[in-house]
C-alpha cells in the first residue's frame, strides 16, 4: 500500500475530502480528530495490519506522519 493510499484511508476514517491530508498535517487542527476517529484507527490497525495499538498510542500521534509510521 502506498503512502497516498494510506492517507486516503485516513481521510475516509476522518470523513475528510480527498487530498485534505498530507504526512505533515497536524491532527489537532481537524475537528474530525476525535474519540470516534481514535477507535476507528485502532480497529483499522487490527483489521488491516494485524497490529494492536492502544488509545494512549493514538493520543500520542501529532501528525498524519506519526500514524503512517505504524501503518508499515
Amino acid at each position: 500500500m502506498t503512502e497516498m493510499e494510506k492517507i486516503a484511508m485516513l481521510e475516509e476514517i476522518m470523513e475528510l475530502d480527498e487530498g485534505t491530508l498530507t504526512a505533515d498535517s497536524v491532527l489537532e487542527e481537524f475537528d474530525e480528530w476525535d474519540s470516534i476517529t481514535a477507535l476507528s484507527i485502532i480497529a483499522m490497525m487490527d483489521e488491516t495490519y494485524g497490529k494492536t495499538i492502544t488509545g494512549a498510542e493514538v493520543k500520542s500521534f501529532k501528525t498524519v506522519g506519526d500514524i503512517l509510521k505504524i501503518m508499515e
